[in-house]
């Protein structure tokens, strides 16, 4: 297994893959397609071997964290890697893959395609719905029935992210970096009750592309990997079992236009998009599910007019001859 680190709220899996999960804005689900929001700041990423003794005991693993959401806020997981060395991503949002929404397993899969690559795939912002756009990816808690792991598969929910990362098989890419290269960045700002815990559901629509595999599944070495649980939780919890005061509520769509900042945009046209998973494009956005039950959360539903000029363009990261 590769060795797991935390450092700079960063999750550190093997010598070159790390990710982090990034407080963004909330984009309006009103069936428009919406630009990539930058990071609002990295969500704390603290371990569970930290608090062992106040957790859950289905936490107790190796290589288990916990971040604190507001319910209802958004985040994005950002990737990095080395170009010269990259690595399959599996990324399972409770128990449901979040690329092929089939129930979680180890296997790297092509029918259709169940990960990712990294640092190819620079960011995941939600689950693959469409062609080219996702659903992005909101805290809600379990047991309300609008996860998008109560959505899928119907059964007892357990939240969280789950990744793993694989390595490639020996003699696929070099054993050393070339000189260094400066890599495109997505903007970025600087025991527990009942309903503590948290999913992720599906809020609105945005563009990104899943980007298909380049290299081939037989690239990845299935037994050179790594694993690592994400938990969520509120943020009263999160003061209580930490001692902690949780992140400021992010801004606002309507402060978020006012004050310009800016949205994304990748130049990845010559880049294919993985086919739409079909049990995660029947999956309802969570205001579509609220609305059933007459509880229906307004927050964020303004339409947002963005100026062409506030969408800043970036290239992806160039893939290796």
């Amino acid at each position: 297994m590769l060795d797991v680190t935390v450092h700079n709220d960063r999750i550190r899996v093997g010598d070159r893959f790390s990710v982090s999960f990034q407080r963004t804005l909330r984009i309006p689900e009103d069936g428009n397609v919406y630009p990539l929001p930058p990071g609002l700041g990295a969500f704390p990423i603290h371990s569970v071997v930290d608090y062992w003794d106040r957790v859950p005991p289905s936490w107790r693993s190796q290589n288990s964290y916990f971040i604190s959401m507001y319910q209802r806020e958004a985040l994005w997981l950002g990737f990095d890697g080395a170009m010269w060395k990259p690595n399959a991503v599996k990324i399972a949002i409770g128990n449901v893959n979040a690329i092929s929404g089939q129930t979680w397993d180890e296997a790297l899969h092509t029918q259709p395609q169940n990960y990712i690559v990294c640092p190819n795939q620079p960011w995941l912002d939600g689950i693959n719905t469409g062609e080219n756009w996702i659903r992005q990816f909101v805290a809600m808690p379990l047991g309300s029935g609008v996860t998008v792991e109560a959505q899928v598969r119907g059964t007892e929910e357990i939240g969280g992210v789950q990744i793993l990362v694989y390595e490639p098989k020996p003699g696929r890419f070099p054993d050393q970096p070339p000189p260094e290269l400066s890599p495109d960045s997505r903007g970025v700002a600087a025991s527990l009750p009942i309903g503590a815990e948290m999913g992720l559901g599906a809020g609105g629509k945005m563009h990104q592309k899943i980007y298909s595999d380049p290299y081939g599944v037989d690239t990845w070495d299935l037994a050179n990997c790594g694993s690592i649980v994400v938990h969520i939780i509120n943020s009263e919890q999160y003061r209580e079992l930490t001692g902690l005061e949780p992140l400021p509520t992010p801004i606002t769509a309507q402060d978020y236009t006012q004050y310009g900042f800016p949205w994304f945009a990748l130049y990845d046209e010559e880049k294919g998009d993985v086919p739409v998973a079909e049990p995660l494009s029947r999956v309802k956005p969570i205001q579509e599910q609220e609305s059933k039950s007459g509880d229906v959360d307004r927050e964020g539903d303004e339409t947002i007019d963005i100026p062409e000029s506030q969408i800043q363009k970036l290239h992806p990261p160039s893939t290796p001859s």
